[in-house]
């Protein structure tokens, strides 16, 4: 049976809707693309919860920062390549440095943008923001993912980045999933290879370890939500269990996912990792899945890794 597909921004959307009943502190701060982010029901539902600034980013991580202040546990949502890179300094000044508890959630991360070009294409967001001390980030796998996590991320008291995508990705859990801020989630079990993703390339690694599966190699596939706090215990475990990693993200390879597991790797003075991901350099306009396998991000190059020579 084919899984559905569905773009995690919708569950953003949803879970917001859901969660501006329960609580009359959660506000959305939009920056007028509340249509391709999902906000809309929320701003027509709770108008006295919503505030959209226009285009103008800055302000909106300022205004955020300032419902904060008063108790409101404010979202700020926009495209990742605005609310990461434009709202930089106002992150770090505004939110980061004070500890205030704003959420910042972004639609189109990586290159799921696509035909809008390398412009809009956000491959360095994870990386240049989980440098920024008290801050936690977060991309979600799937729909529903993207509700608890979502969800847990308002209950949590800090400065939070979460990354969502435009394009429809199959579903991987169920609404009965569980996930815990700072702790990857283990989809499957193996001894000879791990492969640890995030985000939309965990059905990637999914489907890799399908076919490697088909040829007596078992990997263990970790889903890696959280990159601050990265799960290091499961780092560290793979190490020990296994020794061989791939890391997969649509993110670039450095500073991101791989960059993460990397440092944990080199601490540990063992193992050995391959990463999969964008390959240091910028987009262009092209059909999503062709983006991807540009960058090598592709089922077939993870097996072909897994495969080759450690």
């Amino acid at each position: 049976m084919e899984k559905k597909l569905i773009a995690t921004r919708d569950g953003l959307g949803d879970e917001l809707v859901e969660l501006g009943g329960k609580n009359k502190n959660i506000y959305v701060v939009d920056a007028d693309i509340g249509k391709s982010c999902k906000t809309t029901k929320f701003a027509k539902t709770f108008p006295e919860q919503h505030v959209n600034v226009g285009i103008a980013e800055q302000n909106a991580a300022g205004l955020a920062a300032g419902l904060a202040t008063c108790g409101k546990i404010p979202f700020v949502v926009t495209y990742a390549v605005f609310g990461s890179l434009r709202m930089c300094e106002q992150i770090r000044q505004e939110i980061c440095y004070p500890k205030l508890n704003v959420k910042i959630a972004c639609s189109h991360g990586g290159v799921t943008p696509a035909n809008d070009g390398a412009s809009h294409q956000c491959i360095e967001d994870m990386g240049v923001l989980r440098t920024l001390p008290n801050m936690t980030i977060i991309m979600p796998a799937d729909y529903w993912s993207a509700r608890r996590l979502v969800e847990a991320a308002a209950e949590f008291d800090g400065p939070v980045y979460l990354r969502f995508t435009r394009d429809a990705i199959p579903v991987i859990y169920d609404e009965n999933a569980t996930f815990e801020i700072g702790k990857a989630n283990k989809l499957k079990e193996g001894k000879d290879i791990a492969i640890i993703a995030n985000g939309d390339t965990v059905r990637l690694a999914i489907e890799a370890a399908e076919k490697l599966e088909a040829e007596g190699i078992h990997a263990r596939v970790l889903d890696m939500h959280t990159i601050k706090p990265l799960d290091v215990d499961a780092v560290k475990a793979c190490i020990n269990d296994i020794g061989k990693i791939i890391t997969v993200e649509d993110h670039n390879i450095i500073n991101g996912l791989g960059g993460a597991v990397c440092e944990v790797v080199a601490e540990a003075g063992k193992g050995k990792v391959k990463r999969v991901g964008i390959q240091d350099q910028f987009g262009q306009s092209a059909p999503y899945e062709r983006l991807l396998a540009i960058n090598g991000i592709t089922v077939e190059n993870i097996v072909e890794l897994a495969k080759g020579e450690w």
